[in-house]
């Protein structure tokens, strides 16, 4: 350069090309991100779009491994919850199980966080494992492995699998759910079908049993004191208590096609009790039933004919399971409630079994030589609950159990009100 000014042309023209080149490689950049953005964004749309076909857990399973896979150009394994909650490796996947902590995706699945390479937990671990996170719960785990361990540096990338982990979730929701709903549909279909086959079984059978129950006891009348009589009491017991599963039958059918009715009268809970133990007083035979109710009882607004069903079927299942126990009844009054206790000295009931005995058909003891069908709670709960209240049941300290149940007692008779007695004799 033999001119100055030439110097100064250069460092122009230098500079120049420098930030064109700059500006010419940040172009490139972006655009090759873009691509690549373009390029996953497509991908996953098309996973989407299989997802939204897919029918069952494996064919979900199977499209998210594949499409994952292709765009992070990884091996890719998912991990599934158990009905216990203990997350396993599906049969799809590539990733090796010799690469696969379960210990690490439990946590991940338990605490909804990620873990392992690349981030603050386990990150010495040789996989990186995503929570599989859905609207209602974690559905799994999403465990991967790059080629490149800066694969996932990138916030950018971290969240595009994470938009892939949140997509794989969804479809794993909705599947589980179609099943719900479609087992709730077989089910109730199931129960439907049921009860109709009860209903029309118990009508045919209440007209031949009544007769048999009619017959077996005047044949027990007429054979007192003969050989015969012991057979014609036996026939006359297993009649009546044939009848009684019979009448079970007919009102589950009832309440399971919401046909019951409530005629709620007021009336003294003492008199539904004493004709509750009238009723059972051939199962109660040879036992002695307390009864403790305060005086200062309030008339309660029953249904009095559901009440005395109430109580002697409690009454029944109290005198079925104690052998050489006494079944008492003590009635406490609470604010705006009447809380009912029905205690006797049996060998209790367990404790897995206690939030289910109250359900159709459930028994506390499966194999049990004792007669029922496992009806006759279901139905005390359906009644106690036609009442807007509550039954449970609990072990009591001292041995036993303890049927217990709330009845209303939030209003007062009107002022005028009358025993229908009263008002017959008032006529």
């Amino acid at each position: 350069m033999t001119d100055t000014q030439y110097l100064l042309t250069f460092v122009v023209i230098l500079l120049t090309s420098l930030t064109i080149s700059h500006l010419t490689s940040s172009l490139r950049r972006e655009a090759r991100i873009a691509s690549q953005r373009e390029g996953r964004t497509a991908a996953m749309y098309a996973m989407t779009k299989d997802l939204a076909a897919a029918l069952t857990t494996e064919q979900i399973v199977e499209i998210g491994t594949r499409h994952v896979a292709e765009v992070f150009n990884a091996k890719i394994a998912m991990l599934l919850p158990d009905a216990g909650g203990k997350v396993r490796r599906s049969a799809d996947g590539a990733l090796d199980a010799a690469r696969i902590d379960p210990d690490i995706a439990q946590w991940v699945y338990d605490q909804q966080k990620q873990a392992g390479r690349g981030t603050d937990t386990l990150p010495a671990t040789s996989a990186l494992y995503f929570p599989l996170r859905a609207p209602m719960r974690t559905r799994g785990v999403l465990a991967l492995v790059t080629a490149r361990e800066t694969e996932f540096a990138m916030p950018e990338q971290r969240r595009m699998i994470d938009t892939f982990a949140a997509q794989i979730a969804l479809a794993l929701e909705r599947v589980h759910y179609v099943e719900v709903a479609q087992n709730a549909l077989v089910d109730m279909e199931s129960e439907r079908l049921r009860n109709s086959m009860l209903a029309a079984i118990s009508h045919d059978l209440r007209t031949p049993l009544t007769s048999i129950v009619g017959f077996a006891s005047v044949l027990e009348n007429e054979a007192r004191g003969d050989a015969s009589h012991d057979m014609a009491h036996a026939i006359h017991e297993e009649a009546l208590r044939m009848s009684g599963l019979v009448t079970n039958l007919l009102d589950m059918a009832r309440l399971q096609a919401s046909a019951i009715r409530l005629n709620r009268q007021w009336s003294m809970l003492e008199e539904t009790v004493g004709s509750a133990l009238a009723v059972s007083r051939r199962v109660l035979e040879g036992r002695a039933v307390h009864v403790n109710a305060p005086p200062s009882l309030p008339l309660l607004e029953l249904d009095a004919v559901l009440m005395e069903r109430l109580f002697a079927n409690l009454l029944e299942n109290a005198a079925k399971y104690t052998p050489a126990g006494t079944p008492r009844i003590s009635v406490i009054e609470e604010h705006e409630a009447v809380r009912v206790l029905i205690d006797d000295d049996g060998s209790g009931v367990p404790p897995h079994v206690q939030h289910r005995l109250f359900d159709k058909f459930e028994r506390g003891e499966k194999e049990s030589v004792l007669p029922g069908i496992g009806l006759g709670l279901k139905i005390c709960r359906a009644i106690v609950e036609a009442h807007g209240e509550q039954i449970g049941v609990v072990n009591r300290e001292e041995g036993g159990t303890r049927f217990w149940f709330t009845l209303p007692a939030d209003e007062t008779p009107p002022s005028n009100w009358l025993p229908d007695d009263e008002t017959e004799r008032d006529a």
